[in-house]
């Protein structure tokens, strides 16, 4: 609908675009000291595969997903994070906290990632975390019921706790009784309050990402989400 005041679109989805609409992407050579050192945290170890998060995991591998354009703008949840360093910073460290040094495998945290992307739609979150997610071992067939919003065939017990927990928390905001006692039961209190906190933090992503209309990077394709109720 077209408001007839001022010609704008109202009551419309967004529209997923390839960048940030909303929030110009900012080239690294016009940041201020606490922009440069948010930007530095993004772009320099773990997470730009500079550095494996443990020696376990063997010798460090290029990043899974694009993040920085070729200009060296930051792209997804990141560029925004620059325009405010003070809240930035503190967030990218919880991510990086989140990705790298939690109790959970590789393949959960993958899990409980994808659910929330999923249940949100956010097709940044989706392409990257999809991307993470293979490589660290989910199988296709996993990763598209995870996108169709169907439970994956799970053998591992921790796995289907993880999956149930972030699919209750990401749809109720919200652990019913019985799915807080198996987790913590299962996966330990600790590891109960990191999957809350990871729930969280991707669901806020996501929320930015929706709201700076933030798709995915030029030239890579969106992922492609089963119908709402009342769609065709």
């Amino acid at each position: 609908m077209i408001d007839p005041a001022n010609g704008e679109h109202v009551n419309e989805r967004p529209r997923r675009e390839p960048f940030a609409t909303r929030l110009p992407l900012l080239f690294p050579g016009s940041l201020g000291d606490e922009q440069r050192a948010v930007y530095e945290a993004v772009t320099g170890g773990a997470r730009a595969g500079r550095a494996p998060a443990s020696a376990a995991d063997g010798p460090a591998k290029a990043a899974a997903f694009r993040f920085v354009d070729d200009a060296g703008r930051l792209l997804g949840p990141f560029n925004a994070m620059l325009y405010s360093p003070s809240v930035g910073q503190p967030l990218q460290d919880l991510g990086a906290a989140l990705r790298f040094r939690t109790a959970f495998t590789k393949r959960e945290r993958e899990i409980a990632t994808l659910v929330v992307a999923a249940r949100l739609r956010s097709d940044f979150e989706w392409y990257a975390h999809e991307r993470i997610g293979l490589r660290a071992g989910l199988e296709e067939h996993e990763v598209d019921a995870l996108r169709e919003g169907r439970a994956p065939m799970l053998a591992d017990v921790r796995e289907r706790v993880v999956y149930e927990a972030a699919r209750q928390l990401a749809a109720e905001h919200d652990l019913g009784d019985a799915v807080f006692t198996e987790a913590v039961a299962t996966l330990g209190r600790a590891a109960v309050v990191e999957l809350v906190t990871l729930v969280g933090y991707y669901a806020a992503l996501a929320l930015q990402l929706r709201v700076f209309r933030v798709g995915v990077p030029d030239g890579e394709p969106a992922p492609v989400w089963p119908p709402e109720d009342g769609e065709d």
